[in-house]
C-alpha cells in the first residue's frame, strides 16, 4: 500500500548542487573562503557540504543517465550568463566583504549601497555567483 506524503513536510531538508570542474579545488575553496564544512565525499567526484544550516553538493560535471535521459551537467560556461545565484543576507556588508575578500574571495565590484539594500557579488572558482546583502537602514 502506498504511503501518503505531504510536500513539503517538516522532516525534508533543500540541498543545492552546483556542478565544478574539480571536486577538491571547489572543496577547498568552499571551505577555506566560506566556511564551509564537509559532511561526506564520494569517489572523488562528488562532496556534501554543510554552509549555514543548509546542505551543498558539489559534483563533477557528466552526461546523461538513465534517471535524466536528456540532461548534461556541467559548470557555468559563460560567468557573465547568470540563471541562478545562492545570496547571504548578512548584517554588515561591508565587513562581510572584508572579511571574504581576505580569504580570497575575488568580488566584481566593492559594496554598492542602492539606499535600501547594500550588496556585493563574487564568484566561485567555477563561476557561480554569490551575493552578500544588507538591509540598510
Amino acid at each position: 500500500m502506498a504511503r501518503m506524503s505531504t510536500f513539503p513536510s517538516d522532516d525534508m531538508e533543500l540541498t543545492r548542487l552546483l556542478v565544478v570542474s574539480d571536486v577538491g579545488r571547489a572543496r577547498e575553496w568552499y571551505e577555506n573562503v566560506l566556511g564551509a564544512t564537509v559532511y561526506r565525499e564520494y569517489g572523488g567526484n562528488s562532496v556534501v557540504l554543510q554552509l549555514l544550516g543548509s546542505w551543498l553538493l558539489l559534483v563533477t560535471g557528466g552526461g546523461p543517465t538513465d534517471d535524466k535521459p536528456t540532461v548534461t551537467m556541467t559548470p557555468p560556461d559563460d560567468p557573465d550568463r547568470v540563471s541562478a545565484e545562492l545570496i547571504f543576507r548578512v548584517p554588515d556588508c561591508r565587513g562581510a566583504y572584508e572579511t571574504l575578500r581576505g580569504r580570497g574571495a575575488e568580488f566584481l565590484a566593492e559594496p554598492v549601497d542602492s539606499g535600501y539594500e547594500i550588496r556585493a557579488f563574487f564568484r566561485d572558482p567555477d563561476g557561480h555567483l554569490f551575493e552578500i546583502s544588507e538591509i540598510a537602514g
